[in-house]
């Protein structure tokens, strides 16, 4: 007697790449290609949870990018994103992505989401220190790259204004 399994989505996306070579499609292809093919021909319909995903993550691109001007003439970012856990029907912990508008937030969802944006900033500048300590031991006969991860000066020269107003004389 023999077991059998179903398909691996994976397994099923390869077979579309088989029949679209058996159909006589140019081959080499790019996946572009087969992706036209196999949407025109019905061979691939995007499950709902996959539609569902690319939508949560286009809007939460969109909200990322969408800025605002205070009551002080500065930009700044209108929505801001905090993970938080919560417990499913199941009671099963999984991590979810609240936004809120920087306008009406609590002060709560605000201190979690600078904070969380904040060690994103640090990982990368670990990240970043780590790329430059092995490039820098890697290449002993060159001068060391030399990192400065104290950004005050760099704030504070940001924050001036763009353009220069002469005083006018008195």
């Amino acid at each position: 007697m023999t077991t059998q399994f179903a398909k691996t989505y994976q397994e099923a996306l390869l077979e579309i790449k088989d029949e679209y070579i058996a159909a006589g499609n140019e081959w080499p292809a790019t996946s572009k290609q087969i992706a036209i093919w196999a949407l025109n021909n019905g061979r691939w319909q995007p499950p709902r949870s996959k539609l569902v995903v690319q939508c949560a993550e286009e809007i939460a691109r969109a909200m990322r990018e969408e800025y605002i001007v205070d009551l002080q003439g500065r930009k700044v970012r209108k929505n801001h994103v905090a993970r938080r856990k919560r417990n499913d029907s199941e009671g099963n912990s999984q991590q979810l992505s609240f936004w809120a508008d920087i306008r009406t937030a609590p002060r709560e969802h605000m201190e979690l989401a600078f904070q969380q944006r904040r060690n994103q900033i640090l990982g990368e500048c670990r990240q970043l220190k780590t790329d430059a300590d092995s490039y820098n031991d890697n290449h002993p006969d060159q001068r060391p790259i030399q990192l400065v991860f104290d950004f005050t000066y760099d704030l504070a020269e940001m924050e001036q204004p763009a353009e220069y107003r002469p005083r006018l004389p008195r």
